[in-house]
């Protein structure tokens, strides 16, 4: 496992990293209070809201997590003209996470997603979105924005929710700006969408996606696992391939198969886990790890976050917190 020095080393040039997130923008609401009684009207629980909170969610999670790491962050994306849009734009702000690439689109609305909670269970989710391609002419103008700012730019980090914001025609555009600035592009794929990003750096399918892209149920071993990610790789001309595990931890494909085993020290939630993932192991590879080592902290940081409630973050102090608390007592330094 990687040293706490080189750990710590790596950490502290998270700050001068500047990374543009490009996505399916979201806002996440909760709504959280108590329930005292069965409604009259139907046999559902009445929920007296308490408390009302925002949370920047889809790929403005990943921009989220990335603040939280202390990196540079713009993101690229749409919202719609309506309160909601503002609302997202204001969470942005107050993150300082730079929104001059959001486009406004007043054909959709801003995608959002209501959770009611209660004593720390969810209740109900209402959803708020329009999934059908954005206009031509939206995707101009995100691609546009990306351009002109390339040269501010470290590396892409493109988050796909299949929303309608990663089309084919943004998706290779955006690859083929990155390799004329040679600039990293790592995706965070759905498996109907995984041939719009063939060129990209990396790819950092979960183990469902992927099983879901060869159009199989389960692997049946570690041997099929490494043809899987060695025949994505060539098929999408990648440099390599991260697969993300959920309790088994994370395998990485570059030239051969190698597998970082899971660190969570109690799962509640894995909402957000991938988001948190890719953003860690974005960061370190611009921060200089290797392939190796940015998966390892960034299965640290994911660690981290299942542990909390809902869409939550990591930051640099818990990353090495949980290396003094959890790896050194269960993992050999390598």
């Amino acid at each position: 496992m990687i040293s706490f020095e080189r750990l710590k080393e790596i950490l502290e040039r998270f700050s001068k990293v500047k990374i543009a997130v490009v996505g399916d923008m979201m806002l996440d609401e909760y709504l959280i209070g108590k329930v005292s009684r069965i409604s009259p009207e139907a046999p559902v629980p009445v929920v007296n809201i308490e408390q009302e909170r925002f949370v920047l969610g889809g790929a403005s999670n990943v921009a989220n997590n990335l603040k939280s790491l202390s990196a540079q962050v713009s993101v690229y994306g749409v919202v719609g003209k309506d309160s909601n849009g503002e609302k997202f734009v204001k969470e942005l702000e107050s993150k300082h996470i730079d929104p001059s690439g959001i486009v406004i689109d007043e054909t959709r609305p801003t995608i959002i997603k209501s959770r009611v909670l209660s004593q720390g269970q969810q209740l109900l989710r209402l959803d708020w979105e329009k999934d059908t391609d954005i206009t031509e002419n939206i995707q101009k103008k995100i691609i546009e924005n990306v351009e002109k700012n390339i040269k501010k730019t470290d590396a892409l980090l493109l988050s796909d929710y299949n929303k309608g914001v990663l089309t084919e025609f943004v998706s290779q555009s955006i690859i083929k700006i990155a390799k004329k600035y040679n600039r990293e592009v790592v995706v965070d794929p759905k498996p109907n969408n995984f041939k719009n990003y063939k060129g990209a750096t990396s790819m950092t399918p979960n183990r469902k996606e992927i099983l879901d892209y060869f159009g199989m149920k389960k692997f049946q071993n570690e041997e099929e696992i490494a043809q899987r990610m060695s025949e994505l790789k060539e098929e999408l001309a990648l440099d390599n391939v991260v697969l993300t595990r959920s309790e088994e931890g994370v395998s990485l494909f570059k030239n051969e198969h190698r597998r970082i085993p899971t660190v969570a020290r109690e799962v509640y939630d894995v909402t957000g886990a991938g988001d948190t993932f890719i953003s860690t192991f974005l960061l370190s590879v611009c921060a200089g790890a290797d392939l190796f080592e940015a998966g390892a902290i960034a299965n640290m940081a994911s660690g981290i976050v299942v542990a909390k409630i809902g869409t939550a973050t990591a930051t640099k102090e818990e990353i090495l917190e949980f290396y003094h608390n959890v790896i050194e007592n269960n993992y050999e330094k390598i």
